[in-house]
């Protein structure tokens, strides 16, 4: 297996976990995966859409597409649980989804050798985990599957268990 198949195996198994379980939060996205707050769902998801937009920023030296949504979904960034501080879920998951597809466009554009370039912005305090193209697109399947855990907690505090599947979709597979 070459490098470049196996990070886009994992940007696909990394993505599929996660909005799988942000997908069966919609309706309760603010659910707080603890009593004592969190990153719930609807966090979650605007946290990883401001990070893949991060992408061509640090690799390339753009500006982040989804860079206006720091002050909400930041690293810094306390989440809350009023929805309508938030942008809709529906707008956060469809510009997820585009800067997702931009970023497999870009990773396939690269050679195997590409992916040992030196990136041109790494974030401060994380230029090691962002030193290369490869460990980038790396960083962004692992970063999505740690956040699936609080995800899956919100999930378990809503009471629907976090490995159950939701009704909908059962009935999908029936």
């Amino acid at each position: 297996m070459h490098t470049k198949d196996a990070i886009k195996f994992a940007l696909a198994v990394s993505n599929g976990a996660v909005l799988s379980v942000i997908d069966e939060m919609s309706a309760a996205a603010t659910t707080f995966p603890t009593p004592n707050g969190g990153c719930h769902p609807l966090w979650v998801l605007g946290h990883l859409t401001l990070v893949e937009g991060s992408i061509p920023a640090i690799l390339l030296g753009e500006t982040n597409p989804a860079a206006d949504w720091q002050q909400y979904f930041g690293e810094n960034s306390e989440p809350v649980a009023d929805a309508s501080a938030y942008p809709p879920l529906a707008e956060i998951r469809k510009k997820y989804l585009h800067l997702r597809e931009q970023n497999l466009k870009l990773l396939e554009s690269l050679s195997e050798e590409d992916l040992d370039k030196p990136t041109k912005a790494p974030p401060n305090g994380r230029e090691r985990e962002f030193s290369t193209y490869g460990q980038s697109f790396l960083v962004l399947a692992l970063h999505q599957t740690m956040h699936r855990s609080h995800v899956t907690d919100a999930k378990r505090a809503a009471g629907r268990g976090a490995h159950a599947k939701s009704a909908a979709a059962t009935a999908q597979h029936s």
